[in-house]
C-alpha cells in the first residue's frame, strides 16, 4: 500500500506558471454602453493560485510573460502588494492577454471572448528562458492545462520548463482544466496532455476532463442516476487509472460541480495512499462568480499538502475555499485560512 503523498523536501518558493489575463466584464443588458465603463479584473487561472497561496501565508511565486510598459510595471506593483514573488516574470512582447466575459458566466460559457492572440506569453519559445534561474529556490512547480492549449510554442515551453523542474526534484501539480476555445493550432488535448501529465506530482480536475485529455474512459451512463455514490466510484476508477499511467503521481483530485437552477450543488474527491476521500457536499440558490473557483480549490491542494495537512483535512479546506470563491466577485480568492477553516465548521 502506497502512504499518502506528503512533500518531505525543504518548503521553499512555490512557482505558478501561466499566462496573467485581463477579464472584461460586459453586462448581458448592454448598459455598460451607456455607462461607458466596462468592469474588468486581474486574472488568469495560475495568477489565481498564486494570489490564494500568497494570501494564505505561503512563499508563492509567479511566473508569465508581459511586455515591457508601464501598464505591467502597474499590475507587477499591484501583485507584489499582494504579496506574489513577481521577480520570475519575464519581460517581452508588445500585449497582454484579454478576455471578454458577461458577468454572471462561466469560462465554459458562450458569452466567453478570447482577444490573447500574439500577446507576450503567447509569444514564448522554447531556449529563450533560464529556467535554472527562474527555477531557483523553488520546490513546488504548478500549471495547468490552459498553456499547453495556446499554441504549440507554448506546449513546448511547458515540456522544457517541466523537464527542468523533475531535474531538480520539484514537485509538480497539474491542473486538467479545459477550454474549448482554445486547442486551435491543429491538436487535441489527447496529444499533448499525457507527455507533459508524467511529470506530475499531482493531478486536479474531474472526469470528463480525464478522458478528454488522458484518454481515460467514463462510463456512458454515469449521468442517469445522479447519484454521488455512482460519480465517487468513478473518481476512484479514474484515480486508479491515472497512477498506473503515470507512476509518479501521488495524488488525484476531482471536483464536481452541479448547476441547479441559479445555484450549484458542490462536492469533491481525492485519491491518495490507495484510499479515496470525499468532501462535504455544499449547496448554494445563489452565486455571485463562478471564475475562479477551480483555481482556489487547486490552491487548497496545495497549501493542505505544503503544509503536510492530512489528506481529509486537505480536501476539506480545498473544497471549503472553492465554495466560498463562488461569493467573491473578481477571479482571486479574498478569504483568509481562519474563514474557510470556519465555514468547514459550520458544513459539520
Amino acid at each position: 500500500m502506497s502512504a499518502p503523498f506528503e512533500i518531505t523536501a525543504p518548503k521553499g518558493r512555490i512557482l505558478s506558471f501561466g499566462e496573467l489575463l485581463l477579464r472584461i466584464c460586459p453586462d448581458a443588458g448592454g448598459q455598460w454602453l451607456n455607462d461607458n465603463q466596462l468592469p474588468f479584473f486581474i486574472g488568469g487561472a495560475e495568477l489565481n493560485v498564486a494570489g490564494a497561496l500568497a494570501l494564505w501565508q505561503l512563499p508563492s511565486a509567479y511566473f508569465t510573460a508581459l511586455p515591457d510598459n508601464a501598464l505591467s510595471a502597474q499590475i507587477i506593483d499591484h501583485l507584489e502588494a499582494k504579496k506574489v514573488d513577481t521577480s520570475p516574470i519575464l519581460k517581452q512582447g508588445d500585449r497582454i492577454g484579454l478576455y471578454y466575459l458577461t458577468q454572471g458566466k462561466d469560462v465554459k460559457n458562450n458569452a466567453l471572448i478570447y482577444d490573447r492572440a500574439g500577446s507576450a506569453f503567447a509569444t514564448l519559445k522554447p531556449g529563450h528562458v533560464n529556467w535554472d534561474e527562474v527555477l531557483d529556490g523553488v520546490t513546488w512547480f504548478h500549471f495547468s492545462a490552459i498553456c499547453p492549449a495556446i499554441s504549440q510554442d507554448v506546449a513546448d515551453v511547458c515540456l522544457e520548463v517541466l523537464e527542468a523542474a523533475s531535474a531538480k526534484g520539484i514537485t509538480i501539480s497539474v491542473d486538467l482544466n479545459y477550454r474549448s476555445r482554445l486547442w486551435k493550432y491543429g491538436k487535441q488535448p489527447v496529444d499533448i496532455m499525457p507527455q507533459l501529465v508524467k511529470y506530475a506530482d499531482l493531478v486536479m480536475g474531474n472526469v470528463w476532463a480525464a478522458e478528454l485529455m488522458l484518454e481515460i474512459p467514463v462510463a456512458p451512463d454515469i449521468h442517469e442516476s445522479g447519484q454521488k455514490s455512482i460519480y465517487l466510484k468513478e473518481a476512484l476508477k479514474t484515480s486508479e487509472t491515472i497512477m498506473a499511467q503515470y507512476p509518479k503521481c501521488k495524488a488525484v483530485a476531482n471536483t464536481f460541480r452541479f448547476d441547479a437552477g441559479e445555484g450549484i450543488n458542490y462536492y469533491t474527491a481525492l485519491y491518495t495512499g490507495d484510499k479515496l476521500y470525499n468532501s462535504s457536499q455544499y449547496e448554494t440558490d445563489k452565486v455571485v462568480d463562478k471564475v475562479g473557483s477551480g483555481d482556489c480549490f487547486m490552491a487548497g491542494l496545495i497549501f493542505g499538502f505544503y503544509n503536510n495537512l492530512r489528506p481529509q483535512q486537505t480536501l476539506q479546506f480545498a473544497t471549503a475555499a472553492a465554495y466560498t470563491k463562488l461569493f467573491i466577485e473578481g477571479d482571486a480568492t479574498t478569504k483568509t485560512v481562519e474563514e474557510i477553516i470556519n465555514v468547514i465548521s459550520i458544513s459539520k
